[in-house]
C-alpha cells in the first residue's frame, strides 16, 4: 500500500511492554504508517515525523499528563485516541472536553483499537460502547429528562454517532438513507447546540443517551 494512502499513527505510552504491543499492532496494519513511539509527550514532540494523523495516547505519563496531554497533542495538529487503564467518568469526560476524538480502555482488543483509529482518522469520534455503559452506570440519579426533547429515532442516531459510526453506517444500521441521517443530525445539532461529533459524543455520555452497538467492519 502506498505511503500516501496510509494513516500516520503515533503512540505515547510509558509502559514499555504495552507500548511495544500497541506499536506492533499498528505496524502490522496495512493501512497504517507508524509514526513516533514515545514514553512521554515531550519525547513524541521531538521525534514525530508527521504534522497530522492520529496519536494513541495514555493519560498517566511522566511530565505532561491527563487532559493537559490531550490539549498539547491536539495543539500539535493530531487527532487523539486515548487508550487508558483509567476509564472513570472524570477521565473520559475530561479527555473529550480537552479535545480527544476517542476513548478506549486498555481492556480493548486489537480489532477495536484499529477500528477506532480508522474512524478517528476519517474525522469521526469513537467511545467504546462497553466503556460508555460503565460511565453511565457510574452516574447515579442522572436526569434523563434533560434529553426528552429528542425523538426515539434522534436518540438512536445520536447513540450511533457517539459509538463512532459514520453516516453511511448509521443509514445501513437503521435502514434509512444517508440524506435522512443527515437530516436527523441537523435536528439533533439544532436541539442540543452541539455541532461537532466529539461534542455530540460528550453530550450523549453526559445525558445518558443509550448506546446501540453496531459490530465494526474492519478492513482486511
Amino acid at each position: 500500500m502506498a505511503t500516501a494512502t496510509r494513516i500516520p499513527v503515533g503512540v505515547i505510552e510509558d509502559h514499555p511492554l504495552y507500548r511495544a504491543a500497541v506499536a506492533q499492532l499498528l505496524a502490522d496494519a496495512p493501512d497504517v504508517e507508524l509514526d513516533a513511539v514515545a514514553g512521554s509527550v515531550a519525547q513524541f514532540a521531538a521525534h514525530r515525523q508527521h504534522p497530522g494523523g492520529v496519536v494513541v495516547l495514555d493519560l498517566r505519563l511522566p511530565g505532561t499528563q491527563g487532559s493537559s496531554a490531550v490539549v498539547e497533542v491536539v495543539g500539535m495538529g493530531h487527532r487523539v485516541l486515548v487508550l487508558s487503564a483509567y476509564s472513570g467518568r472524570a477521565e473520559v469526560l475530561g479527555a473529550m472536553a480537552a479535545g480527544a476524538s476517542g476513548y478506549l480502555s486498555k481492556d480493548s482488543d486489537g480489532v477495536e483499537i484499529l477500528h477506532a483509529v480508522r474512524l478517528i482518522a476519517g474525522g469521526n469520534s469513537y467511545v467504546s460502547p462497553m466503556l460508555a455503559a460503565h460511565v453511565l452506570d457510574a452516574l447515579p440519579g442522572r436526569d434523563s429528562g434533560l434529553v426528552i426533547e429528542l425523538s426515539a429515532r434522534e436518540r438512536q442516531v445520536l447513540s450511533l454517532v457517539a459509538a463512532g459510526e459514520r453516516d453511511q453506517d448509521i443509514a445501513e444500521a437503521l435502514d434509512i438513507s444517508i440524506r435522512t441521517v443527515r437530516s436527523y443530525l441537523d435536528r439533533i445539532r439544532d436541539k442540543t447546540g452541539q455541532r461537532r461529533r466529539p461534542e455530540l459524543t460528550r453530550y450523549a455520555i453526559e445525558k445518558g443517551v443509550a448506546y446501540v452497538p453496531v459490530a465494526p467492519t474492519v478492513p482486511v
